[in-house]
């Protein structure tokens, strides 16, 4: 049996050590349990509709994915299962770090939360400042953080 080397399946829930962990960033309130899924608003641009879901396997992508999620709510990071197939991030990988060194993923297939990062470090308000302020920029130039 042949399989595709360019996509990533993760439909098992077997349990391994060294498994690998998977990490989503966001403002929402989530507990352990529920499915991270498409077609609620996106935590970023024009809070369009959400056609794919996002994670990452570094803990700093994580961060910086709760730390620039509009909303009010508290940043937050959780753990996730990925329930099917999961692709490069074409925003970051193609754009912007060839070579995928975030390790940035998206998936049209639910997330599943299991677990939360209570205790983490958030980069300094000078840095989220200045990212914030190059998105902003990209978005005055028609360019928006998330395009499908």
């Amino acid at each position: 049996m042949e399989t595709n080397k360019s996509e990533n399946k993760w439909n098992e829930t077997v349990h391994r050590p060294f498994a690998q962990t998977f990490f989503h960033g966001t403002k929402a309130d989530l507990k352990i349990g529920d499915f991270i899924k498409i077609g609620i608003n996106s935590n970023y641009g024009q809070k369009n509709k959400a056609k794919y879901i996002y994670l990452t396997a570094t803990l700093d992508a994580a961060i910086w994915g709760a730390e620039l999620a509009l909303g009010e709510g508290r940043e937050r990071i959780y753990l996730v299962e990925p329930s099917g197939t999961i692709e490069d991030d074409p925003n970051l990988t193609d754009k912007k770090f060839p070579g995928n060194p975030t390790k940035s993923y998206r998936s049209k297939d639910p997330f599943k939360v299991v677990g939360e990062i209570t205790i983490w470090q958030g980069h300094s308000p000078e840095q989220v400042k200045a990212m914030k302020g190059g998105l902003t920029k990209l978005k005055e130039q028609g360019i928006e953080a998330i395009e499908d």
